[in-house]
């Protein structure tokens, strides 16, 4: 049994997290300071690093917390395509959040990075999750034989990615569209025969 200051460090620290996945959802990784999200839960910015040792550590457990989330909300009762683009269709209300993932995933490619290891095995869980969304795919008829569901993994993922980037500039851009005309094309090309 979890008891005393440990236990409300816990609940301070989840507290914190739901505050912070709202206010760099509202503003932004940039201009977000941590003074508005210690503000927010009555803490000072000194407070706040007590349960986050950098800004780098929050920020990458808002990530996780964040990915927690949108699993539990659009994933897990349906675990294929359409679940993968409602988490898409989640993100353009979230702005600040795509902005977050979009910085520190290019950030982590710098080996030394904190975020580095957090994006190493994020990108292997998204693939998978891909690869079975593929599967789902073929078993259902949807997608023919003739599908790598390593190469659509790594295709949808990089699309993705890709999207969010363009459409943190370009608000326009239907992500959801996008990935849906790639799913439909990897499709079609997943009944044609083979060619020897």
């Amino acid at each position: 049994m979890v008891r005393g200051s440990y236990a409300k460090g816990i609940a301070k620290r989840a507290e914190i997290l739901e505050v912070a996945l709202d206010v760099v959802a509202e503003m932004g990784c940039r201009n977000a300071p941590n003074v508005e999200i210690a503000r927010r839960v009555g803490l000072t910015q000194a407070g706040l690093m007590h349960h986050f040792g950098s800004r780098e550590e929050l920020y990458m457990a808002v990530l996780r917390a964040r990915d927690e989330r949108d699993t539990e909300a659009h994933w897990i009762n349906e675990p294929n395509f359409a679940g993968f683009l409602r988490v898409i269709e989640h993100n353009t209300t979230v702005p600040g959040l795509v902005q977050l993932y979009v910085e520190f995933s290019a950030e982590a490619s710098i080996g030394k990075h904190p975020a580095h290891e957090f994006f190493v095995e994020r990108y292997e869980w998204v693939r998978q999750s891909t690869k079975q969304a593929v599967r789902v795919a073929q078993d259902s008829g949807e997608f023919g034989p003739n599908v790598d569901a390593d190469i659509v993994a790594d295709l949808v993922v990089a699309t993705a990615d890709g999207l969010q980037q363009q459409w943190l500039l370009d608000r326009s851009i239907d992500m959801v569209a996008r990935l849906q005309t790639l799913w439909n094309g990897i499709a079609t090309l997943s009944k044609l025969p083979r060619e020897n």
